[in-house]
């Protein structure tokens, strides 16, 4: 993955929104909507709006071929794989087969190539930088996938993310949100690794506030 900064808005079907860092943009992407009863959570409806998703950082990947239909499904299909595999990491329970297939089903497409390509100032003239989907960088050059940028390389890009995950240093961090009602998964990658929440500004402050109301009624009175 080409830059660090992960996480997205997530939304609420019932009001209220609020940033959810996942540590992976391939965890990111497990909680743009899903099955069943988080089908209300649903934000990839067309594929149009997988193209967008994908073009948002760190990702960056400027669809150059329309997203398909199929691709779609493709990318729900990975998406719940994905989820179901960090769900039983974080439970230490042996990963779903069918989703380990699914993910490995991806990641044996192409990915993305990514590209470094000098300034226009400092480029030789003959270069053809406009062939490259580009973001700037810091250095004096811009990174970008080489053309054409298609959703399945960006699918195998993310399902390639998810095994290293799963299979490096970082996969005993796999946690859930540590309130009763919360199902959002994240991987910890802080050096102290005491992330317990989805957010401070949600679970966190509930859980404080919680706790905070629990003494107030243990109290004795004038105490």
């Amino acid at each position: 993955m080409r830059a660090s900064t992960t996480g997205r808005m997530l939304h609420d079907p019932k009001g209220g929104s609020f940033w959810f860092d996942a540590g992976a943009v391939c965890l990111d992407f497990a909680h743009t909507g899903g099955e069943g009863r988080y089908a209300v959570f649903e934000t990839l409806h067309q594929p149009a709006d997988l193209g967008e998703w994908l073009a948002e950082p760190p990702l960056a990947a400027v669809m150059t071929v329309p997203v398909t239909v199929r691709e779609l499904a493709a990318a729900k299909a990975l998406r719940q794989a994905i989820w179901d595999a960090a769900h039983a990491q974080a439970a230490r329970r042996p990963l779903p087969a069918e989703a380990v297939t699914t993910i490995n089903r991806a990641a044996a497409e192409a990915p993305l190539i990514p590209e470094l390509i000098p300034e226009l100032d400092s480029a030789p003239v003959h270069e053809p930088v406009h062939e490259t989907v580009s973001a700037p960088v810091a250095g004096g050059a811009t990174a970008g996938w080489v053309s054409p940028v298609r959703a399945t390389q960006a699918l195998s890009t993310l399902a390639r993310e998810m095994i290293e995950l799963l299979s490096g240093p970082l996969s005993e961090r796999i946690r859930e949100c540590a309130s009763d009602d919360c199902p959002l998964v994240f991987v910890d990658s802080s050096r102290p690794g005491a992330r317990r929440w989805c957010a401070m500004e949600r679970c966190g402050n509930r859980h404080k506030l919680r706790a905070h109301r629990a003494r107030r009624t243990t109290e004795p009175d004038g105490g």
